[in-house]
């Protein structure tokens, strides 16, 4: 082909400025209503394309952190697990020397020990176990004398008196109660007096 014999715009399959768009199927020319239409389409297609890779982004994070969580979980899970056997031997460990003293009274032969000395063994005994119970955070309650209150204490018996200043006051305890660290493990059991 010479230079005379040159190829049109659309021999060529090229646009010059001012040229209508051409389907590119039927080779029929676009109105400018379809060109646009064919770009926001376009435009559309590439967006979607871009929040599909940022989604499969976001899930993947999401993943990710779905798992770290849950090796935190089963840590954290472990960790605890472990200080609270931690926190029950040392419990433990402060009771066997109590235990150890028990022991060593109840080996005791008649024949060569005094009942003084056999009480001065269990008094030995108690102290040590109530030390073990304080290190542990435990509080004895001993409420001789006091108002009656029922959330802490259970009335065994009720004692007649004619003082009103007495009435609903803790005469004796019967056993005693147990907080630990603010918790009641066991209400005391008491006689109240009671104004007739």
């Amino acid at each position: 082909m010479s230079y005379n014999e040159a190829e049109t715009p659309d021999e060529l399959g090229e646009q010059n400025e001012g040229d209508a768009a051409v389907d590119s199927e039927l080779d029929i020319p676009l109105s400018p209503e379809a060109v646009e239409e064919q770009e926001a389409e376009d435009g559309l297609t590439h967006d979607l394309g871009d929040i599909q890779a940022e989604l499969s982004t976001l899930n993947d994070r999401h993943l990710r952190l779905a798992a770290e969580f849950t090796n935190y979980r089963r840590r954290a899970e472990t960790e605890l697990s472990e200080a609270w056997a931690r926190g029950q031997a040392d419990l433990l460990r402060n009771f066997l020397d109590g235990l150890d003293d028990l022991q060593r009274v109840g080996a005791w032969r008649p024949e060569s020990a005094t009942v003084e000395v056999l009480v001065e063994g269990v008094d030995l005994v108690e102290r040590k176990f109530r030390q073990a119970l304080e290190l542990a955070g435990v509080e004895v309650l001993e409420p001789v004398g006091e108002k009656f209150d029922p959330n802490v204490m259970e009335a065994m018996v009720t004692v007649p008196t004619d003082s009103p200043e007495q009435d609903h006051t803790v005469q004796d305890v019967f056993q005693k109660g147990y907080f630990f660290k603010g918790h009641l493990v066991r209400p005391a059991r008491v006689t109240v007096f009671k104004h007739e």
